[in-house]
């Protein structure tokens, strides 16, 4: 897992609900809304994104078993507020992507330094 457990949880404590707050109106930033699996709870997870050709790109800094992207994966949709827009996604994607293609240099230089490599693709439904 690139980003460890112990920061995962002071992030879900402490920056999330910070981050939230302006997440949705920031560049390379978006809110996801999930649905949990088990409970059926909603959720709002401030997360990295970016807009590609037929879609958008997620940069999975907590890797592939973060429970937001479990979520998305069982449900096959979600829901983000980007740039101040709201856009319903579907057809979630993994995959893995050591070049970090397609990214911008700097997200390249912070992803690499964080050992990400695993994406996910979604397009607009």
């Amino acid at each position: 897992m690139p980003i460890g457990r112990s920061i995962a949880r002071f992030n879900h404590y402490v920056t999330n609900p910070v981050t939230r707050r302006f997440a949705g109106r920031l560049p390379g930033f978006a809110i996801v809304s999930h649905v949990g699996r088990r409970t059926g709870t909603a959720y709002r997870t401030p997360v990295n994104v970016f807009r590609r050709q037929g879609g958008y790109v997620f940069a999975l800094t907590y890797g592939s078993s973060a429970l937001w992207v479990r979520n998305v994966l069982a449900a096959g949709e979600c829901e983000i507020e980007t740039r101040g827009r709201h856009v319903h996604l579907g057809s979630p994607r993994l995959r893995v992507d050591p070049g970090l293609a397609g990214m911008p240099a700097f997200v390249r230089f912070v992803l690499r330094r964080n050992g990400v490599s695993e994406f996910l693709e979604m397009t607009p439904s």
